[in-house]
Protein backbone atom coordinates (compact mmCIF):
# COMPACT_ATOMS: atom_id res chain seq x y z
CA UNK A 1 0.00 0.00 0.00
CA UNK A 2 1.71 3.76 -1.00
CA UNK A 3 1.00 5.81 2.13
CA UNK A 4 2.29 8.84 0.08
CA UNK A 5 -0.40 9.75 -1.42
CA UNK A 6 -2.98 10.05 1.27
CA UNK A 7 -2.25 13.68 1.69
CA UNK A 8 -3.61 14.10 -1.78
CA UNK A 9 -5.40 11.14 -2.39
CA UNK A 10 -9.43 11.54 -3.30
CA UNK A 11 -11.49 10.39 -0.15
CA UNK A 12 -12.99 7.24 -1.70
CA UNK A 13 -9.88 6.54 -3.13
CA UNK A 14 -8.59 5.94 0.42
CA UNK A 15 -11.30 4.90 2.12
CA UNK A 16 -11.25 1.85 -1.08
CA UNK A 17 -7.05 1.47 0.56
CA UNK A 18 -8.28 1.07 3.98
CA UNK A 19 -10.44 -2.05 2.63
CA UNK A 20 -14.18 -0.40 2.76
CA UNK A 21 -16.10 -1.75 -0.03
CA UNK A 22 -19.53 0.14 0.36
CA UNK A 23 -18.96 3.94 -0.72
CA UNK A 24 -22.27 5.34 -1.48
CA UNK A 25 -23.61 7.82 0.53
CA UNK A 26 -26.45 6.26 1.41
CA UNK A 27 -24.85 2.85 2.41
CA UNK A 28 -25.66 -0.52 1.03
CA UNK A 29 -29.66 0.28 2.49
CA UNK A 30 -29.87 2.91 -0.39
CA UNK A 31 -28.18 1.04 -2.78
CA UNK A 32 -30.46 -1.85 -2.59
CA UNK A 33 -33.63 0.34 -2.66
CA UNK A 34 -31.76 1.77 -6.22
CA UNK A 35 -31.82 -2.00 -7.48
CA UNK A 36 -35.27 -2.83 -5.96
CA UNK A 37 -36.61 0.17 -7.88
CA UNK A 38 -35.37 -0.87 -11.15
CA UNK A 39 -37.31 -3.83 -11.13
CA UNK A 40 -34.01 -5.22 -13.34
CA UNK A 41 -35.50 -8.44 -15.49
CA UNK A 42 -33.97 -11.33 -17.41
CA UNK A 43 -35.14 -9.03 -20.30
CA UNK A 44 -33.33 -6.67 -19.89
CA UNK A 45 -30.29 -4.62 -21.41
CA UNK A 46 -28.68 -2.75 -18.50
CA UNK A 47 -25.54 -0.05 -18.26
CA UNK A 48 -24.38 1.53 -14.84
CA UNK A 49 -21.89 4.56 -15.06
CA UNK A 50 -18.72 4.42 -12.62
CA UNK A 51 -18.84 0.75 -11.63
CA UNK A 52 -16.04 1.35 -9.61
CA UNK A 53 -15.56 -1.63 -6.76
CA UNK A 54 -18.45 -3.72 -7.99
CA UNK A 55 -20.61 -3.65 -5.33
CA UNK A 56 -24.03 -2.62 -7.01
CA UNK A 57 -22.96 -4.31 -10.37
CA UNK A 58 -23.01 -8.02 -8.45
CA UNK A 59 -26.59 -6.58 -6.86
CA UNK A 60 -27.91 -6.03 -10.14
CA UNK A 61 -26.74 -9.12 -11.86
CA UNK A 62 -28.05 -11.15 -9.37
CA UNK A 63 -31.15 -10.28 -11.30
CA UNK A 64 -29.31 -12.09 -14.32
CA UNK A 65 -30.31 -9.26 -16.68
CA UNK A 66 -30.34 -9.79 -20.57
CA UNK A 67 -26.64 -7.67 -20.36
CA UNK A 68 -24.78 -5.86 -18.32
CA UNK A 69 -22.01 -3.22 -19.38
CA UNK A 70 -20.07 -1.13 -17.09
CA UNK A 71 -18.53 2.12 -18.30
CA UNK A 72 -15.65 3.33 -15.89
CA UNK A 73 -12.31 5.82 -16.54
CA UNK A 74 -10.43 3.78 -14.50
CA UNK A 75 -8.50 1.06 -16.03
CA UNK A 76 -7.59 -0.49 -13.22
CA UNK A 77 -10.72 -1.11 -12.22
CA UNK A 78 -11.92 -2.43 -15.53
CA UNK A 79 -9.41 -4.80 -15.07
CA UNK A 80 -10.18 -5.40 -11.27
CA UNK A 81 -14.06 -5.57 -12.25
CA UNK A 82 -13.19 -8.18 -15.13
CA UNK A 83 -11.42 -10.52 -13.27
CA UNK A 84 -14.67 -10.60 -10.59
CA UNK A 85 -17.69 -10.47 -12.94
CA UNK A 86 -16.74 -10.45 -16.87
CA UNK A 87 -19.02 -13.61 -18.80
CA UNK A 88 -20.84 -13.59 -22.34
CA UNK A 89 -23.54 -11.44 -20.77
CA UNK A 90 -21.42 -9.16 -18.77
CA UNK A 91 -19.04 -6.60 -19.79
CA UNK A 92 -16.51 -3.41 -19.09
CA UNK A 93 -15.65 -0.44 -20.73
CA UNK A 94 -13.27 2.46 -20.57
CA UNK A 95 -15.17 5.73 -20.90
CA UNK A 96 -16.34 8.63 -19.21
CA UNK A 97 -19.73 8.69 -18.60
CA UNK A 98 -20.75 11.92 -20.71
CA UNK A 99 -19.74 9.87 -23.81
CA UNK A 100 -19.99 6.28 -23.48
CA UNK A 101 -19.73 5.25 -27.16
CA UNK A 102 -22.71 2.96 -26.58
CA UNK A 103 -25.42 2.78 -29.19
CA UNK A 104 -28.66 5.01 -28.85
CA UNK A 105 -31.99 3.84 -27.86
CA UNK A 106 -29.76 0.35 -26.81
CA UNK A 107 -31.01 0.53 -22.57
CA UNK A 108 -33.33 -0.13 -21.02
CA UNK A 109 -32.30 0.91 -17.67
CA UNK A 110 -28.76 3.18 -16.70
CA UNK A 111 -27.87 3.39 -13.35
CA UNK A 112 -24.90 5.36 -11.52
CA UNK A 113 -24.09 6.35 -7.90
CA UNK A 114 -22.06 8.80 -6.22
CA UNK A 115 -20.63 10.72 -9.73
CA UNK A 116 -22.83 12.95 -10.82
CA UNK A 117 -22.05 14.45 -7.03
CA UNK A 118 -18.34 14.94 -8.28
CA UNK A 119 -18.98 17.42 -10.96
CA UNK A 120 -20.26 20.60 -11.63
CA UNK A 121 -23.73 21.58 -12.68
CA UNK A 122 -23.48 21.93 -16.29
CA UNK A 123 -21.43 18.45 -16.60
CA UNK A 124 -24.05 17.12 -14.15
CA UNK A 125 -26.16 17.57 -17.25
CA UNK A 126 -23.70 15.84 -19.47
CA UNK A 127 -24.00 12.83 -18.12
CA UNK A 128 -27.47 12.52 -17.83
CA UNK A 129 -28.18 13.43 -21.31
CA UNK A 130 -26.23 10.34 -22.06
CA UNK A 131 -27.86 8.33 -20.13
CA UNK A 132 -31.32 9.57 -22.22
CA UNK A 133 -29.59 9.22 -25.42
CA UNK A 134 -28.53 5.17 -24.71
CA UNK A 135 -32.11 4.23 -22.93
CA UNK A 136 -35.02 3.11 -24.92
CA UNK A 137 -37.86 5.31 -24.36
CA UNK A 138 -39.51 4.49 -21.60
CA UNK A 139 -36.37 2.82 -19.93
CA UNK A 140 -35.51 3.89 -16.24
CA UNK A 141 -32.46 5.60 -15.25
CA UNK A 142 -31.53 6.31 -11.59
CA UNK A 143 -28.69 8.07 -9.10
CA UNK A 144 -27.98 7.65 -5.81
CA UNK A 145 -26.19 11.11 -4.55
CA UNK A 146 -25.20 13.04 -1.79
CA UNK A 147 -28.67 15.84 -1.46
CA UNK A 148 -28.96 19.20 0.33
CA UNK A 149 -31.70 20.03 2.87
CA UNK A 150 -32.42 23.15 4.71
CA UNK A 151 -29.95 25.26 2.80
CA UNK A 152 -29.54 28.75 1.32
CA UNK A 153 -27.48 29.73 -1.03
CA UNK A 154 -24.39 30.76 1.12
CA UNK A 155 -24.83 27.78 3.20
CA UNK A 156 -24.72 25.45 -0.17
CA UNK A 157 -21.73 27.42 -0.72
CA UNK A 158 -20.06 26.70 2.45
CA UNK A 159 -20.90 23.00 2.26
CA UNK A 160 -19.80 22.61 -1.28
CA UNK A 161 -16.38 24.07 -0.63
CA UNK A 162 -15.40 22.66 2.82
CA UNK A 163 -16.64 18.94 0.58
CA UNK A 164 -13.95 19.93 -1.67
CA UNK A 165 -11.32 20.42 0.98
CA UNK A 166 -11.89 17.46 2.56
CA UNK A 167 -12.31 14.92 0.21
CA UNK A 168 -10.10 16.37 -2.73
CA UNK A 169 -12.62 16.27 -5.54
CA UNK A 170 -15.19 19.43 -6.45
CA UNK A 171 -18.47 18.00 -4.81
CA UNK A 172 -21.35 20.15 -5.36
CA UNK A 173 -24.41 18.12 -3.96
CA UNK A 174 -27.75 19.23 -4.71
CA UNK A 175 -31.24 20.03 -3.01
CA UNK A 176 -34.02 17.33 -3.91
CA UNK A 177 -36.02 19.75 -6.05
CA UNK A 178 -32.22 20.72 -8.24
CA UNK A 179 -31.85 16.76 -8.58
CA UNK A 180 -35.26 16.41 -10.16
CA UNK A 181 -35.38 19.74 -12.19
CA UNK A 182 -31.73 18.44 -13.61
CA UNK A 183 -33.15 15.10 -14.80
CA UNK A 184 -37.25 16.58 -16.02
CA UNK A 185 -34.66 19.13 -17.93
CA UNK A 186 -33.36 16.27 -20.06
CA UNK A 187 -36.70 14.93 -20.39
CA UNK A 188 -36.90 12.49 -17.63
CA UNK A 189 -40.40 11.81 -15.25
CA UNK A 190 -38.97 11.43 -11.58
CA UNK A 191 -41.21 8.33 -10.60
CA UNK A 192 -39.42 7.73 -7.42
CA UNK A 193 -37.46 9.01 -4.46
CA UNK A 194 -35.76 7.50 -1.25
CA UNK A 195 -33.72 9.51 1.41
CA UNK A 196 -31.28 8.00 4.21
CA UNK A 197 -28.66 9.48 5.99
CA UNK A 198 -25.11 10.41 4.91
CA UNK A 199 -23.82 8.01 7.65
CA UNK A 200 -20.77 7.13 5.22
CA UNK A 201 -18.52 7.11 8.65
CA UNK A 202 -20.44 6.52 11.02
CA UNK A 203 -19.70 3.18 12.99
CA UNK A 204 -23.20 1.93 12.67
CA UNK A 205 -23.05 2.56 9.26
CA UNK A 206 -20.00 1.17 8.38
CA UNK A 207 -20.41 -1.89 10.34
CA UNK A 208 -24.31 -2.69 8.77
CA UNK A 209 -22.16 -1.89 5.43
CA UNK A 210 -19.52 -4.23 5.94
CA UNK A 211 -20.44 -6.31 8.64
CA UNK A 212 -18.10 -6.93 11.84
CA UNK A 213 -14.62 -8.59 10.47
CA UNK A 214 -14.38 -6.51 7.40
CA UNK A 215 -15.14 -3.51 10.05
CA UNK A 216 -12.07 -4.67 11.95
CA UNK A 217 -9.91 -5.15 9.26
CA UNK A 218 -10.63 -1.52 7.90
CA UNK A 219 -10.23 0.28 11.66
CA UNK A 220 -6.78 -1.83 11.66
CA UNK A 221 -5.34 -0.41 8.54
CA UNK A 222 -7.01 2.96 9.53
CA UNK A 223 -4.88 3.22 13.11
CA UNK A 224 -1.54 1.64 10.88
CA UNK A 225 -1.60 4.42 8.77
CA UNK A 226 -1.36 7.62 10.06
CA UNK A 227 -1.74 10.09 6.89
CA UNK A 228 -5.06 8.03 5.69
CA UNK A 229 -6.11 8.28 9.47
CA UNK A 230 -5.88 12.16 9.61
CA UNK A 231 -7.68 12.42 6.04
CA UNK A 232 -10.32 9.93 7.47
CA UNK A 233 -10.62 11.91 10.27
CA UNK A 234 -10.97 15.55 8.80
CA UNK A 235 -13.79 14.01 6.66
CA UNK A 236 -15.70 12.63 9.38
CA UNK A 237 -15.76 16.66 11.38
CA UNK A 238 -16.85 17.98 8.18
CA UNK A 239 -19.79 15.42 7.95
CA UNK A 240 -20.23 16.26 11.52
CA UNK A 241 -19.94 19.75 11.15
CA UNK A 242 -22.85 19.53 8.51
CA UNK A 243 -24.87 16.33 9.39
CA UNK A 244 -28.19 18.46 9.87
CA UNK A 245 -27.96 19.90 6.26
CA UNK A 246 -26.62 17.16 4.29
CA UNK A 247 -28.08 13.52 3.26
CA UNK A 248 -28.08 10.79 0.52
CA UNK A 249 -31.28 10.27 -2.09
CA UNK A 250 -32.14 8.27 -4.56
CA UNK A 251 -34.37 9.39 -7.94
CA UNK A 252 -36.16 6.76 -10.48
CA UNK A 253 -36.57 8.51 -13.34
CA UNK A 254 -38.47 7.37 -16.58
CA UNK A 255 -37.52 8.39 -20.18
CA UNK A 256 -40.10 10.70 -21.78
Amino acid sequence: MDTKDFAKAQGHWILARMGKRVLRPGGKELTQKLIQSLHISPKDDIAEFAPGLGYTAALALNNKPHSYVGVDADQDAIHMLESKLKNDRVSFKLGNAAETGLQSDSKDKVYGEAMLTMHADHRKAEIIREASRILKKGGLYAIHEMGLKDVDENLKNEIQRDLAMCIKVNARPLTEKEWTTLLEKEGFKVKAIHNNEMYLLEWKRIIDDEGWMRTLKITFNILIHGSARKRILEMRRVFHKHQEHINSIVVIAEKN
